[in-house]
């Protein structure tokens, strides 16, 4: 017998969502990841450089998967459930994990990295990458694309026709050179995620926080009761994830 709309719902809810351990949702739903495959392009990076700074590390999962960390190793975090989680699944292995507060400055000297990297960053502060980065340093990093998990989004929160606009790899890529940097490569790519119950949804909202702004279950329960009306009727609610895949080299 399937479990009701309110025991999903609240066994979402209760979940902890600190780091970026998706393996809660193992059965519940599925997301195509991108063809690059971005921790592999990373650790290989990793390899061949000094210094090196990861933003917006979450939990450190996605580092942690990395074969080899270069001398001097940074990663920053602002929500401190994810810090304290980085910090105890990376510092044994090198890497200091500094907790900011999420907005400029960076807490870092000029010309410091000759790689600065991250996953899906909540804000992108281009003069900061550019200011942080050595001379013939590079950014390389996986974003959240244009119109992102569209159909999940105006299901929650209604009409969106501008969502996502200043992720356009265009703007993207005009913001980087205003910085300075020089983009190297650029690539868009739309996949497919599919949720087979309302509490999968309920847990990926709370989880990505940027998707829903300020996400909590209760004001949204009644276009969450479609969303689940939709899923038993079909048996998955699908949406389409967009990512975009930059790199940017500062000039020598």
């Amino acid at each position: 017998m399937s479990r009701s709309f309110e025991e999903l719902v609240a066994e979402a809810v209760a979940e902890p969502i600190d780091g970026w351990d998706f393996s809660w949702l193992d059965g519940r739903a599925t997301e195509e990841r991108p063809s690059w495959g971005f921790q592999r392009l990373l650790s290989r990076r990793l390899g061949e450089v000094s210094a090196a700074l990861d933003l917006y590390t979450g939990g450190g999962e996605v580092l942690a998967g990395v074969d080899k960390f270069p001398p001097t190793m940074a990663a920053t975090e602002s929500w401190p459930p994810n810090a304290a989680k980085a910090t105890r699944l990376l510092h044994p292995r090198g890497v200091v994990v500094l907790q900011t507060r999420g907005e400029p400055p960076l807490p870092f000297a000029d010309n410091a990295f000759d790689l600065v990297s991250s996953r899906h960053p909540i804000a992108v502060w281009w003069t900061e990458i550019a200011r942080v980065l050595r001379p013939g340093g590079t950014y390389l990093a996986q974003h959240p694309g244009p119109a992102t998990a569209l159909e999940l989004i105006e299901a929650v929160m209604g009409p969106m026709p501008e969502l996502g606009a200043h992720m356009e790899p265009s703007v993207q890529a005009a913001q980087a050179e205003a910085a300075g940097l020089q983009v190297v490569d650029l690539r868009l790519e739309t996949l497919t995620s599919e949720y087979y119950d309302i509490g999968a949804v309920v847990y990926f909202l709370r989880k990505l926080i940027w998707t829903v702004p300020d996400f909590t279950a209760e004001p949204y329960l009644t276009r969450l009761r479609t969303v689940h009306e939709h899923i038993e009727a079909h048996g998955r609610f699908v949406t389409h994830p967009t990512r975009v895949l930059v790199e940017a080299r500062k000039q020598l």
